[in-house]
């Protein structure tokens, strides 16, 4: 199926194979780099697989189906590709004892077999998962705003060292990012939908930082979903709005549409998992391996999030589908669509 595919009138991608197969490596090399110095972060090993049981698996909203299998030398226990690594890297923090204002990042390849495969969604993901630690105080939304501002200008400074590598990739990026809550952007706009509330603040501003994911807004529905274990979505901010959590979405000129490239936020403490499992009812979590070990106070508090490599690409070489830029199973008939609109999947 195809109903979601988008074809851009008159696309032609501004990179050949060769070129863009570099460029992905000039955008990942550079980003990483900065990301890691800009936020105090070293690099360790990330699991592709984790245990089924121990909680530590992201479920995301709650509805995807994880990749499992058994591993015979331990019994036949499952195992689970994992979804992306939201808990785990919070464990890593402990066990590597890493202090307040430093952190992880990691390359994370994860499965999600039941995306709708479209211009932005394959069932391959690849992304940096990071994590840093955060004293107690620093649970809050202006130091939250602070990481998202410093993420930003490594986004911009990586737009720039591409654009002197290949001048037809002209930057877009404007010069601040714009934060707004969901709320805020339910009130300004009741009668859109959530993804169309996103189109029209991102096509005004170029570069926002939607607060508050996961929580039911005023209309009683949340703007997306958001599992309740990992983000803090239920606190109350100092504007008296809840989340501490969000995403940083980017105006696509070519998809014209609101882009996501990040979901991040400050993690729940043992108040907000309670309260947030609560509001979830999915209460029994909390006899899970992570979940214990959360309420026994063993993991630091943090901030942290997922950045897409592959969307960031995306985005930097202004191509069409994502898969120009990463080697995933696509439909025949997509394959053939996109072919026959000057989109080369990869």
């Amino acid at each position: 199926m195809i109903d979601n595919l988008f074809i851009p009138k008159g696309y032609r991608p501004l990179l050949d194979l060769k070129q863009t197969e570099h460029a992905i490596t000039v955008i990942k090399d550079s980003f990483q780099s900065g990301l890691s110095s800009e936020l105090r972060l070293r690099r360790v090993t990330a699991p592709l697989f984790v245990l089924k049981g121990t909680g530590i698996n992201d479920d995301l909203n709650g509805t995807e189906r994880p990749v499992t299998f058994p591993v015979k030398d331990i019994g036949d226990k499952e195992a689970e590709i994992v979804h992306s690594l939201a808990k785990w890297k919070r464990m890593v923090l402990t066990d590597y004892d890493i202090e307040p204002g430093f952190g992880i990042y990691t390359d994370m390849n994860a499965i999600r077999p039941d995306e709708v495969l479209d211009n932005t969604h394959s069932i391959y993901v690849d992304q940096w998962d990071w994590e840093r630690s955060i004293t107690p105080e620093e649970r809050n939304l202006c130091f939250l705003k602070k990481i998202v501002k410093s993420i930003y200008e490594v986004l911009k400074r990586t737009e720039f060292i591409l654009y002197e590598k290949y001048p037809q990739l002209t930057p877009l990026l404007p010069s601040k990012i714009h934060f707004v809550h969901s709320e805020e952007l339910l009130q300004k706009y009741p009668h859109l939908t959530p993804k169309e509330r996103e189109d029209v603040i991102c096509k005004e501003f170029g570069a926002v930082f939607l607060i508050g994911i996961g929580g039911a807004l005023s209309n009683g529905e949340p703007h997306d979903g958001r599992a309740p274990d990992y983000d803090d979505w239920s606190t109350l901010a100092d504007d008296g709005l809840p989340g501490l959590n969000g995403d940083i979405l980017l105006w696509n000129p070519v998809l014209e549409r609101a882009f996501e490239i990040s979901s991040m936020g400050i993690r729940v403490d043992g108040e907000a998992l309670i309260r947030q499992l609560k509001i979830k009812n999915c209460l029994d979590r909390k006899e899970l391996l992570f979940h214990r070990r959360l309420l026994r106070g063993e993991f630091p508090q943090s901030i942290g999030g997922g950045i897409g490599q592959s969307r960031l690409c995306m985005y930097f070489l202004r191509k069409a589908h994502i898969g120009e830029i990463q080697a995933s199973i696509w439909s025949d008939e997509m394959r053939k669509v996109c072919n026959d609109n000057n989109i080369p999947l990869v």
